[in-house]
């Protein structure tokens, strides 16, 4: 399950964007294809990652790959949805096509058409990855959900507020290098820790600054066999990917705890041979800043409680021992719903190539990719490295 590789990748700006999903699409299909190297010809199956939910009137995504690449008519297109992993599901869908040998080169797409949803709407349809028969009338929506699982965090472990402030901080200040990202503004800890007009508390201890983007955008990579990664440019390979579901309902599980999120971590880095501290930099989901800092616990860079003091301490910036979402993360990269698991990716398979151009990492060898659908339901772990030929 590990021979497949991301051989091209695309990835739009993330924003308010005049695009539809189809234009959305349309931006990245083939050019992630041109990047790889091939031709359109060369692509045997089609998968894309979409939330929806309400946001898109017109369904039926992968169809519409189509449209942006004709040639593609008559391969194999579908679409994955598991909530905000939905473009992880696209990438594990794509690989298990080529490990059954059903072919040798996949196109993934991610994408998603958020910000033409008025602001109720936008609440309601993110609902949708909650269990909305316990959880459907919480005040704030999906905010709401995470104010929650703030607040028992804050009650087990003490007052996290300047954690999740330096992690805002961060995000924001690395977003600034990223081209592709939403919001590139350094807003610096001081506005992101104090309330204010502009910084109000949205959902628990969870301020704006906490919360991450409504969003456009989309992101496509290739991924193809090794055999024939190997007569490409470049290629980066899966040491190994991992995907560990858990109860739906909050009730049925510990809020301060993502245990999906260690499981596919244990999982993943035995999979591959090695421990947390052999990787170079991760990419996480931080839908909020208490899902990074719980993250941080889970993948194992900290004991439970103790995660705060990583970011408090500088070991996840940019320059720090273990750098976490060198793009600015979802936070301020935005968080475009199905295409976030597939821009995830890109940007670290961006980072493996040395390709990340003010982005790039001095040290990039091994990456680690979590992206998460729902409060740590659906749970995606890649881990990543550059195939040498």
């Amino acid at each position: 399950m590990t021979d497949a590789c991301i051989v091209g990748w695309a990835h739009s700006p993330f924003g308010k964007l005049d695009d539809d999903v189809e234009g959305l699409i349309g931006r990245v299909a083939g050019a992630a294809i041109a990047d790889a190297g091939i031709e359109p010809a060369a692509v045997d199956g089609v998968v894309v990652g979409q939330f929806n939910s309400g946001f898109s009137k017109q369904d039926f995504p992968g169809s519409l790959v189509l449209q942006a690449v004709p040639e593609l008519r008559f391969k194999p297109a579908m679409r994955c949805e598991n909530a905000c992993a939905s473009g992880s599901a696209a990438i594990h869908a794509a690989r298990d096509f080529i490990a059954a040998g059903r072919g040798r080169v996949a196109l993934v797409v991610g994408v998603e058409k958020m910000t033409a949803t008025p602001a109720p709407d936008v609440g309601d349809n993110l609902l949708g990855a909650s269990y909305r028969r316990e959880e459907g009338e919480v005040p704030g929506g999906f905010a709401g959900v995470f104010g929650r699982i703030a607040g028992a965090y804050f009650q087990a472990h003490g007052d996290q507020s300047d954690a999740l402030a330096a992690i805002a901080a961060k995000n924001h200040r690395n977003g600034v290098d990223n081209p592709y990202a939403q919001m590139r503004r350094d807003l610096g800890f001081g506005f992101c820790r104090q309330p204010s007009e502009k910084n109000p508390h949205v959902a628990g201890p969870l301020k704006r600054t906490d919360c991450s983007l409504v969003s456009d955008g989309a992101a496509a990579l290739v991924l193809a066999d090794a055999d024939t990664a190997r007569a490409l440019r470049r290629a980066v390979r899966f040491r190994a990917a991992v995907h560990v579901n858990d109860f739906l309902p909050l009730s049925r599980r510990d809020p301060t705890w993502f245990e999906g999120g260690a499981l596919a971590w244990s999982k993943a880095l035995d999979e591959a041979g090695l421990a947390v501290g052999d990787l170079s930099f991760a990419e996480l989901h931080d839908c909020f800043t208490i899902a990074e800092l719980m993250e941080y616990e889970a993948m194992g860079l900290a004991e439970r409680g103790r995660g705060a003091r990583l970011v408090l301490d500088g070991h996840t910036a940019a320059d720090g021992r273990f750098p976490v979402n060198r793009s600015g993360g979802l936070k301020a990269k935005g968080h475009p719903v199905g295409a976030t698991g597939v821009s995830m990716h890109v940007m670290a398979a961006m980072q493996l190539a040395g390709e990340a151009g003010a982005l790039q990492l001095p040290r990039a060898d091994l990456a680690g990719v979590y992206n998460m659908g729902g409060a740590g339901v659906a749970n995606y772990v890649s881990i990543l490295e550059r195939l040498e030929a």
